[in-house]
């Protein structure tokens, strides 16, 4: 059993690895709807992240400061995984959230997107998220990392950007989509 502190205070005992998502739902099934990440002991994880040690939560629902960032980087996965769909030999390299959204930067052969390209895009983007698929997180080694990105010149230069010192590399799956990825993503 781990004991979990809420930020009035209050301090609850729950199965080593319970998730914020479950979390949220012991408060109440409107919170959880509401959950997009837990902050746990001030660092940023996903709903569906397992957490086994004591510490403290804070829910993060769409009204929390740390919401915007969260919503716009899922939104740069989205256009990622859109542009992928409608220009497939596309390479893309980071795609951050910024203060007034978010950038993807993308080297396209065949010539780069335009904002004439946008309006497909966001067309692709919202069949997407029709889909329904989960954004899913994985640990994964640099030769594994290496591998799935092989033919990414950019995310393997990212790959060998990343220190040993930092720990594992950690990738999202979202469909077919594969993204290098500290998260957290919306569920």
């Amino acid at each position: 059993m781990i004991n979990i502190t809420f930020p009035d205070g209050a301090v609850r005992e729950f199965e080593s690895g319970v998730t914020t998502f479950e979390i949220a739902q012991s408060i109440s099934n409107s919170l959880a709807k509401k959950a997009l990440a837990g902050k746990f002991n001030g660092k940023l994880i996903d709903t569906t992240r397992a957490i086994t040690e004591d510490g403290s939560i804070e829910i993060v629902t769409p009204d929390h400061e740390d919401a915007l960032p969260i919503l716009r980087h899922s939104a740069a996965h989205l256009f990622a995984q859109a542009a992928r769909r409608l220009f497939p030999d596309i390479h893309l390299g980071v795609g951050p959230a910024i203060e007034d959204g978010f950038y993807y930067d993308t080297d396209n052969e065949a010539g780069q997107i335009s904002n004439e390209d946008l309006p497909r895009i966001e067309e692709e983007m919202k069949k997407i998220v029709k889909e329904n698929f989960p954004s899913i997180r994985e640990e994964v080694t640099k030769d594994e990392a290496r591998e799935i990105f092989k033919n990414d010149p950019y995310k393997l230069e990212l790959i060998e950007e990343h220190s040993e010192d930092e720990g594992g590399l950690t990738i999202y799956r979202q469909g077919e989509y594969v993204d290098l990825c500290r998260g957290p993503h919306v569920p």
